[in-house]
């Protein structure tokens, strides 16, 4: 189960170079449900997705190289590309990893920030970093699979 709220990010006041990021590229075959395949660096998943904003259900599975590149061309609409940044983040809720999205491509200048929980009661509690934008969780125009589709 991934539990997670989603922030805008319209600027970062801080450096990100000592920070750890991962090179992401992500298409969708499906998105009712939504069957996702990534590339991670040097890494290849397939994923499933349930409906849902702020809790889904998620399954991840390896896929080799070779099965990523096939069914990237089996792939609908969009191409996304990101880097991702691991921040780590305290407060008086606890200890959590902000994931900043960056992306590029046909989505340069979007900036998003997840925060994942392990329970709905820790998300709704969540106290943001006064660096967040808007929430965005509620709101389906932010998830990738949306963006896939987006012309």
């Amino acid at each position: 189960m991934e539990i997670e709220r989603k922030y805008l990010i319209r600027q970062i006041p801080f450096s990100l170079e000592n920070y750890k990021f991962h090179q992401i590229e992500q298409a969708y075959l499906c998105t009712e449900p939504v069957l996702r395949i990534r590339r991670e660096d040097n890494n290849f998943y397939i994923t499933y997705k349930s409906k849902g904003l702020m809790i889904r259900e998620e399954h991840n599975l390896p896929l080799t190289e070779d099965s990523y590149h096939h069914l990237l061309g089996k792939a609908d609409g969009n191409i996304i590309t990101k880097k991702r940044y691991k921040i780590p983040y305290t407060n008086m809720s606890g200890s959590y990893t902000i994931e900043l999205d960056i992306f590029s491509g046909i989505f340069e200048g979007l900036i998003l920030a997840e925060v994942e929980f392990k329970t709905e009661e820790e998300a709704l509690a969540f106290l943001p970093p006064d660096w967040f934008g808007k929430d965005v969780t509620f709101s389906s125009k932010y998830h990738n699979s949306t963006l896939s589709s987006l012309h």
